[in-house]
């Protein structure tokens, strides 16, 4: 930690605090946009992350948007260490172009470890700079000074910073800082503060940006093609214009929208259109219905990588007696947002506003600006919390949508809500992988060799400057196309085992699939670790060993072996029933993040071959814990997301389409077959804090597979499980 945080402050010249004559930017009273704030943005200088008010609050600026994950409440926590500020004087602003840093996507966890850290090493420097200047100041030695909830107090001095820096920006040099507070003090980092915002959300109050109104705003609803290849053949312009309550149609190429003073109205529309137009769908590709999935992406042309090649693991399979080999499939996933994608525009005096749950508020900025041929400095994005992600879902398809429109109707907010079938139907998924697996034993049972190949698309291709990751571009006249295959390294990511093998070789073999797809939680990860585990466990009962000893006999360092102990000790006593299995699984995510140790109890009907997840049990390090609530929040959810994605979801579609466009077509697990889960977090303060938000959805899945295996002797290879392979013979 201590390399790293000199390594920041080799960047950094100065230390730079502002005040603000003014109240929060965004939205002022009345639901108005107001101006941002005229700030540095350079993020070397503190004033970008941290801004002193004259009315002693204190705003922090972060790059990253509030998915859920509770960066929010994180980042308070630390700044109000650092500053030995009450929560209540701390507020802090999610990302917004022109107001906070740029820190690119929120994404692959790493809001803690980037931002939170930088907002730490902001409010730290900060915190020395004020201290110098009253001791300059006041001649007193800064050992008699205390900084506490924005004023400075010395032996017989109290005053607020305001009056301390006489209300002006001051840039000054900085020094090294020796020690975080929140490393040893701990009075809100490493507590389960409570998020205020959940409160907000239980009771109904504006939270997500499918809340937002704004006076005369108007609604408006997009009429989707039957299919991405479709053309736009004849649309009845007379007629549709003729529909009560229609404000605008808007056509832009294949692209058909309408705009209505009511949400109802709107909506009534759009199904009125559709029976107006005619769409041409024979362009192009059928999507490949009824096919073996796994066998058609297999087929598909490749571009084949050796990512990892240690050792000779080709000659140690070969001349081996003692080795297993299986292949794993996992289909296409949907992030199954409870709430349909949703964004407001306005188009007003050459500028475009865009109020966005998307996960990076420039990258879409950049994007949408080349969509719409506008420069960048005219488009301005406000990144507000959505009603659900896990990853690159919808947001940014609408909108660009919801742009587009706004451009065509100036001086009017125009809010456009997807419907669940435009969710379901148009989100970039989770690509479909398949992994072949190959390892041999030695004499002593341990693993002496390990073949990995993997066949994936790409798992982003999140707006970043390329308008054909945005959906309106499949359809406007510029016939945009296909993205490509996008963002390569989450297909391999965690093909490496985290054990101690000697001889290893991935392979990442990388196709253009048929489904439009992207970022989803955990990548790769989730199918990787799905295979790495099941085969340990393979591993393990060729070896005639326990399951969990023959993992901790390959552990790669003390803290794995720490997380599966601890896990051992959980499930200790637990006895099981018949037709009910116990299984385990362990990663570490990315093999640099988090660790995770997994256990899940299981019982399966054989008449049905329905199984129940009836409890699981987790056992997390992520370094320092920052909110242990909030870690546990997340490695709870994922636990159970993860065993929805294994007993029940897969997109699925015909010839043309999508055909899981509702709950009864893509089930998820519901509140009744929830499973119990119990979490553990091993809090290591010596530790620089990593991400965890996807660190559990991997061996969530794995665990409960190899508990179906303890149960009914028959191995999971396919995701997600079919009843009728546990049904009772």
């Amino acid at each position: 930690m201590k390399n790293t945080r000199r390594d920041f402050l080799k960047q950094i010249g100065y230390v730079s605090i502002g005040f603000s004559l003014v109240g929060p930017f965004g939205f002022a009273a009345g639901g108005e946009y107001g101006q941002p704030l005229q700030r540095t943005l350079d993020k070397n200088k503190v004033d970008a992350w941290l801004q002193l008010l004259e009315d002693g609050r204190i705003r922090i600026y972060t790059g990253k948007i509030e998915l859920g994950q509770g960066i929010t409440i994180a980042v308070k926590q630390m700044a109000a260490e650092e500053l030995d500020t009450d929560l209540s004087l701390i507020e802090v602003a999610i990302a917004e172009t022109g107001v906070t840093p740029n820190e690119g996507f929120t994404a692959g966890s790493q809001s803690i470890e980037s931002s939170a850290m930088a907002i730490r090493n902001a409010a730290a420097f900060a915190r020395e700079a004020v201290l110098q200047i009253a001791s300059e100041k006041w001649s007193i030695p800064t050992t008699q000074l205390k900084l506490k909830n924005a004023k400075i107090f010395g032996p017989d001095k109290e005053v607020s910073l305001y009056q301390l820096l006489e209300g002006r920006q001051i840039e000054k040099t900085i020094h090294e800082v020796q020690q975080y507070r929140g490393k040893s003090i701990r009075k809100y980092v490493g507590r389960p503060i409570p998020r205020e915002d959940i409160e907000a959300m239980v009771r109904g109050r504006q939270v997500f940006v499918q809340d937002l109104r704004f006076k005369n705003m108007l609604h408006a609803r997009v009429v989707h093609p039957p299919s991405y290849r479709s053309t736009l053949v004849y649309f009845d312009s007379s007629e549709i214009k003729k529909l009560p309550g229609l404000i605008k149609l808007i056509r832009k190429g294949n692209f058909l929208g309408v705009l209505a003073a009511q949400e109802y109205e709107a909506i009534r529309i759009m199904e009125q259109v559709k029976g107006f137009v005619r769409w041409d769908s024979s362009r192009g590709d059928q999507l490949p219905a009824g096919k073996d999935l796994e066998e058609y992406i297999k087929m598909l042309p490749v571009e084949t990588e050796t990512n990892e090649n240690i050792g000779s693991p080709e000659t140690v399979l070969q001349q081996s007696t003692s080795k297993v080999k299986a292949s794993f499939f996992k289909p296409y996933l949907m992030h199954a947002a409870n709430g349909p994608s949703c964004a407001i525009a306005l188009f007003e005096e050459g500028k475009l506003h865009v109020w966005s749950h998307c996960q990076g508020a420039y990258p879409l900025r950049g994007t949408l600006a080349k969509l719409l041929g506008m420069p960048e400095e005219s488009v301005h994005v406000k990144g507000v919390p959505g009603a659900g992600c896990f990853g690159h879902n919808g947001a940014n398809d609408v909108a660009a949508e919801a742009a587009l429109m706004a451009l065509e109707y100036p001086g009017r907010h125009i809010r456009l809500q997807w419907m669940r079938d435009d969710e379901n139907g148009w989100e970039p998924y989770g690509t479909a992988m398949a992994v072949e697996l190959e390892a041999a034993l030695d004499n002593s049972g341990t693993i002496a060799a390990w073949q990995c190949d993997v066949w994936s698309d790409g798992h982003s291709n999140r707006p970043n400057g390329n308008p054909n990751t945005l959906l309106p571009a499949y359809f406007l006249e510029e016939e945009y196309g296909h993205p490509g295959i996008g963002y390569r390294g989450g297909a391999y990511r965690n093909t490496v085992p985290y054990y101690k093998i000697p001889n290893i070789t991935v392979r990442s073999h990388m196709f253009q699939g048929p489904l439009r797809a992207s970022s989803l939680r955990s990548l790769g990860t989730y199918t990787n670790i799905f295979a790495i585990e099941s085969l340990m466990d393979e591993l393990a009962e060729k070896a005639q060993k326990n399951p969990l000893e023959f993992r901790l006999s390959h552990a790669l360092d003390q803290r794995s072996v720490d997380c599966m102990q601890q896990l051992k000790t959980m499930v200790k006593g637990v006895s099981k029933e018949r037709d009910e299995g116990l299984g385990f699984a362990f990663s570490r995510y990315k093999n640099s993040a988090s660790y995770c140790a997994m256990a899940a109890l299981i019982s399966v009907n054989t008449d049905s071959g329905k199984v129940r997840v009836k409890k699981m049990w987790a056992v997390v390090d992520s370094g320092e814990t920052i909110n242990p609530d909030g870690l546990k929040n997340q490695t709870e959810g994922g636990m159970i997301q993860s065993a929805s994605w294994a007993l029940k979801e897969e997109v699925k579609f015909d010839a043309e389409h999508i055909t899981s466009l509702d709950w009864n077509s893509y089930p998820i697990l519901r509140f009744p077959d929830t499973p119990e889960v119990q979490v553990e977090v091993i809090d290591r303060v010596d530790q620089p804090p990593v991400g965890a938000g996807e660190a559990t959805q991997a061996p969530a899945t794995a665990a409960i597979v190899n508990a179906i295996f303890d149960a009914t002797g028959i191995r999971i290879r396919r995701l997600p499980v079919d009843p009728e392979l546990l049904k009772a013979r």
